[in-house]
């Protein structure tokens, strides 16, 4: 038995790899415990800054193993669906809160569950032979993993409405035109261009990226006031980096600023 998910590091980066192509990555409860696992890893450790989120093979991630699920469902476990709580929302919040960048590089079918894994994540860079399904009203089901909030807040109400009740797939050009990735590259260059934007990232101020994160996340669900006073504190915290005062005094002198992190 190999590890379904494998975890590597380089350059400041960690690639965290859905990897059970056989399956187009569906994820089974090993997976989501294995993806949680390298998640909270990635946001644990101070030399990794940035995180690519990948699939093997063909596909990006399929979502839910529905051949797992319905053997419980025909063992009649009623705790079948108990693993939304379990582990997709822990996993959302691991990518969510993590306070550095996290780019989806998806290299084909993104769907149900793996699509709204890519949606989470802070960037999209799509193959151009990539597609993205909303497929749980197909089996009957409602949203999971953060698509209901992550969805909309893309493209907007009504496009996440047809997709999640239509459940058409949507093509890697298409999705780029909704706002709902941020490139699309032929489908051979998709890891080098996920990588350089993740090298990119890691190299930056990766202290304000997780306050920016943290802005953003306060006011999406927030009055002015609020929002306001949340910035007030990223930027309290911020200023006492060494990022900050660094890059104050390499601006000054009209330098090009290094950041560590911290």
């Amino acid at each position: 038995m190999t590890d379904p998910v494998r975890y590597e590091v380089a350059d400041g980066v960690a690639t965290i790899t859905l990897d059970q192509p056989d399956s187009l990555n569906a994820l089974t409860v090993e997976m989501k415990v294995s993806l949680h696992e390298a998640l909270k890893q990635a946001g644990a450790d101070h030399d990794v800054r940035a995180v690519v989120l990948t699939g093997a093979g063909r596909g990006f991630c399929v979502g839910q193993d529905l051949k797992e699920h319905a053997e419980a469902l025909e063992r009649g476990d009623g705790k079948a669906l108990d693993t939304v709580r379990d582990h997709y929302n822990p996993i959302v919040y691991s990518i969510a809160e993590m306070p550095k960048p996290v780019v989806a590089a998806v290299n084909g079918a993104a769907a149900g569950a793996g699509a709204s894994l890519a949606f989470v994540c802070d960037f999209r860079i799509a193959a151009e032979n990539a597609s993205f399904l909303m497929a749980f009203a197909r089996v009957g089901l409602g949203p999971d993993t953060g698509a209901s909030w992550t969805l909309q807040r893309l493209v907007g109400y009504g496009r996440a409405t047809a997709m999640l009740m239509l459940a058409e797939p949507v093509a890697a050009a298409q999705a780029l035109e909704m706002g709902l990735v941020n490139a699309v590259v032929p489908a051979g260059d998709l890891m080098s261009a996920a990588s350089e934007l993740a090298r990119r990232l890691a190299v930056g101020p990766t202290a304000a990226y997780g306050g920016i994160k943290r802005a953003l996340s306060v006011a999406a669900t927030s009055n002015l006031g609020t929002a306001l006073e949340t910035e007030a504190q990223v930027q309290a915290e911020c200023g006492q980096t060494e990022d900050h005062v660094n890059a104050t005094r390499a601006f000054i002198a009209k330098q090009k600023p290094t950041f560590t992190g911290r």
